[in-house]
């Protein structure tokens, strides 16, 4: 379906695929071009980006992702949170079958479980604020990931709510990560702001 709800022929959901797939290798490239030091520099501007918002104040609960391969960098930004005494939560995968994910407390080592053996996990709707990882980005604020769907089943009550929207979604990405424009689906829950090298944007 597209983002009106309406359903597409099976002709333009294999197209859709199609032109998502092909977006996703040539922003997977994009990012590869940064090199190394790049990448670095960049991540490290998105850190000191988000230091001077207002989203690391007042203690409040985030979540955030631990980034692997090409992803933006999230250690500096694990370490300010720690600084300014936000309790960090991590995505992590809970049923594979059914890509759902949850969030759980960051001591260091993703675990379900403090030192006392009690889960530590918190509602996704609890969250003051949520920094995602991506692959792409438009002006609209639809958000192109990896395909596999986790964020947008956990962030799907946000289809439902009107006027109040926690957490906030935040997107860290690239400069080079932005495209003009994303076809968005219907399952898809739009940023409310990215991060890039070249400052904070809100949609």
């Amino acid at each position: 379906m597209n983002s009106s709800g309406t359903p597409l022929t099976p002709a333009a959901a294999d197209g859709f695929i199609a032109r998502r797939d092909a977006l996703r290798q040539q922003l997977r490239a994009r990012r590869r071009a940064l090199g190394a030091p790049g990448r670095s520099a960049a991540a490290h501007a998105i850190t000191r980006h988000i230091a001077a918002s207002r989203w690391l104040h007042g203690a409040r609960p985030i979540g955030l992702y631990v980034s692997v391969g090409l992803e933006v960098g999230t250690e500096a930004l694990r370490a300010l949170a720690r600084r300014r005494r936000c309790p960090v939560y991590l995505p992590r995968i809970s049923n594979y079958r059914a890509r759902a994910m949850l969030f759980a407390r960051d001591h260091g080592e993703l675990t379900l479980a403090n030192r006392h053996g009690i889960a530590e996990t918190m509602p996704a709707r609890s969250l003051s604020v949520v920094f995602m990882p991506l692959l792409g980005f438009d002006d609209a604020g639809t958000r192109l990931g990896s395909g596999a769907g986790y964020y947008d089943r956990v962030f799907a009550f946000r289809h439902r709510r009107h006027s109040w929207h926690r957490p906030v979604l935040v997107g860290l990405a690239f400069a080079c990560q932005r495209v003009d424009h994303i076809d968005r689906g219907r399952h898809d829950v739009p940023l409310d702001a990215i991060v890039t090298e070249e400052g904070v944007e809100y949609f």
